[in-house]
């Protein structure tokens, strides 16, 4: 699938996907990597290694140096997937090195979440493993 390259790399993960927007900071724990905001449809899953897909972030540009902090802290997502990027995990991502693209074709929303893909953040391509 053909989206819109933002941040260039390579991740390979399992999907882990949220209808809701996500806010980095004080939504998602730099120390654990797991979504700690109360309510949001992924509390409690750790975003670590994972291909990590929502429709764009939310709340203070702060959350840009929190995605840096997961990777530097090693739990950061392997790539990331937005309907829309936006500022504040664009910057995050680029500034970590985790491959970001958006705006994918409306199949792409059809893939289960666990599935395998692969995000290639240069091209801005999405691929999944057909096996999974």
């Amino acid at each position: 699938m053909q989206g819109r390259s933002i941040s260039r790399g390579i991740g390979t993960g399992e999907l882990l996907v949220s209808s809701e927007p996500i806010s980095f900071l004080s939504g998602v724990d730099p120390e654990t990597g797991i979504v700690v905001e109360h309510g949001h449809p992924l509390e409690g899953q750790s975003v670590a290694g994972r291909v990590l897909a929502f429709p764009y972030g939310k709340g203070s540009t702060v959350g840009s140096y929190v995605i840096y902090a997961l990777k530097q802290n090693g739990l950061a997502p392997a790539a990331i997937i937005n309907t829309e990027a936006e500022p504040i995990i664009a910057v995050g991502a680029i500034i970590a090195g985790i491959p970001l693209v958006d705006r994918l074709p409306p199949e792409f929303s059809r893939l289960p979440p666990g599935t395998t893909v692969t995000v290639n953040g240069d091209s801005g391509e999405v691929s999944c493993n057909e096996n999974t």
